[in-house]
């Protein structure tokens, strides 16, 4: 069976579509590779006003010497009073007046 001019056309037009497709591929492909070594190059960009990694590391290391460590964060807040060592074995009941 010989192919007709149809088949041959349709045979070439994807033929050309498929090579387009891989070309766009490879442009697309290195135009991602050109931008992404472009930014390599280029360093980290800091925002204007943005706090400084290195600058606010030295000031948490300065508030941090000379700080007792304690487990109760609102004492230290000042939200709730501090735990006491009394027992409540100790604690003696309040007694009434007798009149």
């Amino acid at each position: 069976m010989m192919p007709n001019a149809h088949d041959i056309a349709q045979t070439k037009q994807r033929v050309k579509v498929g090579m387009i497709g891989l070309a766009a591929v490879i442009l697309l492909i290195g135009l991602a590779s050109a931008i992404f070594s472009a930014v390599r190059q280029d360093g980290a960009v800091t925002a204007v006003g943005a706090p400084k990694a290195d600058v606010v590391a030295n000031l948490i290391v300065a508030n941090d010497t000379g700080v007792a460590a304690t487990n109760e964060p609102l004492v230290d807040l000042g939200v709730s009073p501090g735990a006491t060592s009394v027992t409540a074995n100790s604690a003696t009941p309040a007694t009434p007046a007798v009149p």
